[in-house]
């Protein structure tokens, strides 16, 4: 069965639905692959004369809305605060992502939630954890990757300092799919028991986790991974990157003595095919390499290797990968369309197991909410909506 055939095109969490207090960084990210998942995410944003301070995300970014519904609300007004009690009594998953601390001086923390749904899940994403001595540091993705060594393993700049990563891994991975997968566990819990759950999910302990492979080494054998000193750091020159004739890159990952050994043979150097491990030779290998690299384009160095058993890629440009063929063969791009700035392409649902055939997207520019139906569905009458509006409590 292909990656579109389904026996029934039901969404993994169709019936879900979300409140996400976020607007960017992990809670951004992971409403966005929820939301691609089926659920039915709301996106609760302050009110526009005291949202001053939130950072309205560029309108192609996380999807550029794909899927969200939205609301306002006062949060630092009780009525406001009782709405989004309200809403959330009959909600599945809380997501926020407000300093340790703040959720409860606002009344809109775990405890007042949970007090309302049992069987809520309410998820705390933050930079370094909701307690420990780093817990209010002020950070972004790039802090994040430094706290927990990732940035240390990294092949260093001219200057000697570590680089800036082509990618928010802290916020995307360590924060926004470690919240989706704590989330997802929570909820197969409370299907099978109906309990709740409160998830403390830290992007810097998310890349912790990415790096264990590094930490466990050092802490089982005192060897530290640092560039160049480990093979998954380039200590071994049949793992890391060839310049071509035409200035172009391919990246070589030939761990296994098979993959070695056919790399060996297509570069014209089957002499070195025994020598896989041995440190003294690894300078003379890795020239042996980079010359016979230069004597090809990228291109053609693809061509050659990429398909015979030797673990190597090209290094691919942003504009390269969306016109990549594998790319667009396996439909990892759709449409949205924007009243404005036109028709462009997006990343679609790639995760496994969602859907990637859909519609062209219809961007919204306006300020409107859906405000009013998320509160009637909520169990609010009209004229309780009505004098929350008229209270500026919502909008």
């Amino acid at each position: 069965m292909s990656r579109d055939q389904s026996p029934q095109q039901t969404h993994l969490l169709d019936g879900i639905t979300v409140l996400n207090l976020g607007a960017v960084g992990p809670a951004a990210r992971a409403g966005r692959m929820l939301a691609d998942y089926g659920a039915r995410v709301v996106v609760i944003a302050p009110v526009s004369k005291k949202g001053a301070l939130q950072t309205k995300p560029v309108y192609h970014t996380y999807g550029a809305g794909r899927g969200f519904e939205r609301m306002r609300l006062d949060l630092k007004s009780e009525a406001g605060v009782e709405a989004l009690l309200r809403l959330a009594e009959k909600a599945d998953v809380v997501i926020e992502s407000y300093r340790p601390g703040v959720v409860d001086r606002l009344g809109i923390g775990w405890d007042a939630m949970s007090a309302r749904n049992p069987g809520l899940v309410y998820c705390s994403t933050s930079g370094y954890g909701q307690d420990g001595p780093a817990s209010n540091w002020a950070g972004h993705d790039i802090n994040y990757l430094a706290m927990s060594g990732f940035l240390a393993c990294t092949e260093p700049c001219e200057d000697g300092g570590p680089p800036i990563p082509g990618a928010t891994v802290a916020d995307s991975a360590g924060g926004g799919m470690h919240a989706v997968l704590s989330i997802m566990g929570a909820l197969v819990k409370k299907a099978t028991t109906g309990q709740g759950t409160f998830l403390d999910v830290s992007a810097a302990e998310g890349i912790l986790s990415l790096m264990a492979l590094s930490l466990d080494q050092y802490l089982a054998t005192g060897e530290e991974a640092a560039p160049r000193q480990v093979l998954l750091t380039g200590r071994y020159a049949f793992y890391d990157t060839y310049r071509a004739s035409d200035g172009g890159w391919v990246s070589v990952g030939a761990i296994e003595p098979h993959f070695y050994r056919n790399l060996c043979e297509r570069l014209g150097h089957p002499e070195y095919a025994t020598e896989q491990y041995n440190d003294a030779k690894q300078d003379e290998i890795r020239e042996a390499f980079r010359t016979a690299f230069k004597t090809r384009t990228r291109d053609e160095w693809t061509e050659e290797l990429a398909a015979n058993e030797t673990c190597v890629a090209p290094v691919l440009s942003i504009p390269e990968v969306v016109q990549n063929e594998h790319w667009r063969a396996r439909g990892v791009f759709m449409q949205a369309e924007h009243p404005e700035e036109g028709r462009f392409d997006q990343v679609s649902p790639i995760l496994a197991g969602g859907h990637r055939d859909h519609p062209v997207h219809q961007v919204r520019v306006d300020d409107s909410t859906d405000t009013r139906a998320l509160l009637l569905a909520a169990g609010l009458s009209e004229d309780e909506i009505g004098k929350l509006l008229a209270e500026g409590a919502v909008e």
